[in-house]
Order: C-alpha cells, then sequence, then structure tokens
C-alpha cells in the first residue's frame, strides 16, 4: 500500500525540510482535519442545542418537580413538548432558558444600574484548558439566566470551533480585526448568534493575526494611541447589551491578550498542577507586569481587576507530583485560588474531540460517573464565577444608587 512520505528526523540520508515540504504537510494535516470536521459537523457546520426533561428542568429554575405542571398550567412559561408517547415532557434550551430567567430573579444583573461583566480567561502557555473554560464558563452562565457574549481573541480559533464554525467559514467582518485597523470604532458590527440560546460570538480566524502588526503601526504614527485600550472602547456599547462578556486569549503575550487583559472586570487564570506550568503562571504574571508598569509611568494608567482567579485544570490525582504542586500554588496564589479543581477526565477528552464540553456530550455518556465527575466540577466552577460576578453588581449598584440621592 502506498503511503505518503513525511521527512525522519532519524532517517540517515535525513535531507533539509523546505518551505515546499512543510506545505505539503500542512496540507494533508488540513485536509485530515476537514474530514475530522465534516463528521462532527456535516453537513451544515451547525450543531445542535440540548434539550431537558422534567427533572433537569427542576434542577436548573430550583422548583420542586412536583410543582412544574402548577406552573404550567398558569400558562406564562413555556409548556415544553410531549414526547410521542404522552408520559414526559421536554423544553428546548431557548424554552429552558425563559423559565430560568423566571425563577431566578435576585441573581439577573439589574441592567438600569450596572453595565455587564468582563471576564478574561488567560494564559500565555498552551494545553491549560483555557478555550474550554471559556466555552463552559459561558454555557453554564446562559444556563443561569444571563445573556452572554464569548469573543474569540486567537487566531487559532479553537473558542469559534467549540461553537460549531470553521474558521476558514469566517468572514473578517465577523471578528475584532477591523476593530483592531481602526475600521470600527465599537464592536457591535462583528457580533453573531450562536446555536446555543442566550450566548452570542465574535468569532476569530487565523488573520486576526493581522493585529499584531496594525496595533502597533498605529501607535507608532500615533503617540497618542493607546494600544491597549482598544477592545476596552469596542466594547461600551456591549456592555450594556450583555449581561457577561467572556474573552478567549491567544497562549501568549500578544497585542490581543494585552487588551482582552485591560477591557477585563474579573481574570481567570487556568493553571494544570505539573512543574512546568506552575513555573510558566509565575512568567505570565513578569510579563503582564512588563507591559503594565510602563504604561501606568508613563500614561498615569490604572488597572484593577474586581476579582483574580486561579483555576486548577486537568487535574489528575494518579500523577505523583500533583498533589506537591497543588501546595506550590495554594502558597503563591493563596485566597485567589478557586475552591474546586477541573478534573483530567476521558468525558473530556472526549468532549473536546467532538468539539464540544461537557454541556454538549451525548446522552449515552450523560449518565456516567465520570461524566458526573466532570460536570459537578465545572457547574461549581459555574456557581463559584457567578456569585463572583454578582457581588460586583450589588456593590456598583449600591453606587449607582447613592450618587442619585
Amino acid at each position: 500500500m502506498a503511503t505518503n512520505h513525511i521527512p525522519s528526523m532519524n532517517s540517515a540520508n535525513k535531507k533539509p525540510i523546505s518551505l515546499d515540504d512543510i506545505i505539503e504537510m500542512e496540507s494533508r494535516v488540513s485536509a485530515a482535519l476537514g474530514r475530522v470536521r465534516e463528521g462532527m459537523l456535516a453537513p451544515t457546520e451547525s450543531k445542535t442545542a440540548p434539550s431537558f426533561n422534567s427533572n433537569e428542568l427542576a434542577l436548573l429554575t430550583g422548583i420542586e418537580k412536583s410543582k412544574l405542571q402548577y406552573r404550567i398550567k398558569k400558562g406564562d412559561l413555556p409548556p415544553g413538548t410531549l414526547t410521542a408517547t404522552g408520559a414526559k415532557r421536554v423544553w428546548s434550551l431557548e424554552e429552558a432558558r425563559k423559565w430560568v430567567v423566571a425563577s431566578r430573579q435576585k441573581m439577573l444583573r439589574p441592567a438600569d444600574l450596572v453595565a455587564g461583566t468582563v471576564i478574561c480567561v488567560a494564559n500565555f502557555k498552551g494545553g491549560v484548558a483555557k478555550t474550554t473554560t471559556t466555552a463552559t464558563l459561558a454555557q453554564g452562565l446562559s444556563l443561569r439566566g444571563h445573556k452572554v457574549l464569548v469573543i474569540d481573541t486567537d487566531p487559532q480559533g479553537s473558542l469559534t470551533e467549540l461553537f460549531g464554525i470553521k474558521p476558514s467559514s469566517v468572514d473578517v467582518s465577523e471578528t475584532i480585526l477591523p476593530l483592531y485597523q481602526g475600521e470600527e470604532e465599537t464592536l457591535d458590527y462583528a457580533v453573531r448568534p450562536t446555536y446555543w440560546d442566550g450566548i452570542d460570538i465574535v468569532k476569530s480566524f487565523p488573520m486576526v493575526f493581522d493585529a499584531e502588526f496594525s496595533l502597533p503601526g498605529q501607535q507608532m504614527q500615533n503617540p497618542k494611541f493607546e494600544f491597549w485600550s482598544v477592545l476596552d472602547g469596542g466594547l461600551d456599547n456591549l456592555r450594556n447589551q450583555y449581561d457577561v462578556i467572556v474573552i478567549d486569549t491567544p497562549p501568549s503575550l500578544s497585542y490581543s491578550a494585552i487588551n482582552a487583559l485591560m477591557a477585563a472586570n474579573i481574570l481567570v487564570v487556568p493553571i494544570p498542577p505539573s512543574l512546568l506550568d506552575f513555573a510558566s503562571s509565575a512568567q505570565f504574571w513578569r510579563l503582564y507586569l512588563d507591559f503594565a508598569e510602563p504604561i501606568r509611568k508613563a500614561r498615569g494608567v490604572e488597572k484593577s481587576y474586581d476579582f483574580i482567579n486561579v483555576l486548577m485544570t486537568r487535574v489528575d490525582n494518579q500523577e505523583s507530583m500533583s498533589a506537591e504542586v497543588r501546595r506550590w500554588i495554594m502558597n503563591g496564589y493563596g485566597d485567589g485560588v478557586l475552591p474546586i479543581e477541573i478534573p483530567k477526565t476521558s468525558i473530556a477528552s472526549t468532549a473536546s474531540s467532538q468539539f464540544g464540553t461537557v454541556y454538549d456530550v451525548s446522552e449515552s455518556l450523560s449518565g456516567s460517573k465520570t461524566w458526573k465527575r466532570a460536570y459537578d466540577a465545572y457547574e461549581r466552577f459555574v456557581e463559584l464565577m457567578e456569585e463572583q460576578i454578582v457581588s460586583t453588581w450589588a456593590h456598583k449598584a449600591e453606587v449607582a444608587k447613592g450618587s442619585k440621592k
């Protein structure tokens, strides 16, 4: 059987790997990935949102299952759809969220008093579950009744992929690039709906990397230009339209990452408990200060966050160093470490391979103990984040009321 020639690093007659070889390799990889995507997303490149039975709806809303029928009879909320046998009801995601909004008013944003919260999920190292953390946080918050916008600032477009969209099909007008190139003043133009009710997206694709040239170029042409505040200004209108905006960043100190960090109110840094990841997290803060301190000295720009969170991800209790590194992380970050760990599970790997999260997994997997362990961890993470968000809203609402007196 014929095979494609791949240059070997161990070949005795090794020849240099040319640009043509790399082009050929890229073509093979892209073709293989295309076949995978077709299998996962064909033929419409879309994903299907989950539906909910009465047990799940009761858990989402906090309404006892026995009282659901009473609420249905009132006629003010979607009654769901009876199954073919007529024995059960099923609610779509959109219908379920209407129930959630009606039942959780005390936890929702007082839109007339405060703007939405911006959360940046960042780490300058790859492989730490940053994009998965962004997607699950957005989905979990939407299931609690919040209206969420996700922004993909990574040229790799992994978050875009998780929402069932091929980066190769994305148009530049659906990305942050026109904002960064100075063609747009606000990011409103780029917002698009997703398959998941309650979540909109600003997509990404490889050309977003051009921001790494356009932003410093504008700074050189205009010394008064503030390259770090472009996204912050671009979100002005959207903060009033969304309860929460969650930004996924590139795994590097880039101009896009700096903009996301400067636009956020809350920061989430995922860190697996491994020595290399812990060491990388220390470098993350050093690099952060390398750009933040000069801006403060030169321009008097002060940046503060309502919360900075360290989330331990991909935790494998079987790894010998894991417990020791956990202690180092706790000693280094103290109260900044969230009291929940995201386990490294086969379910998480399966969901990722299907361009999804624990909220997207098929029904055949959702009953397993492994799925329940991962799902419960993410649910607790979302719960903790919602507590922070609501506390910031409450504080800002009090300040707003006081200023009106």
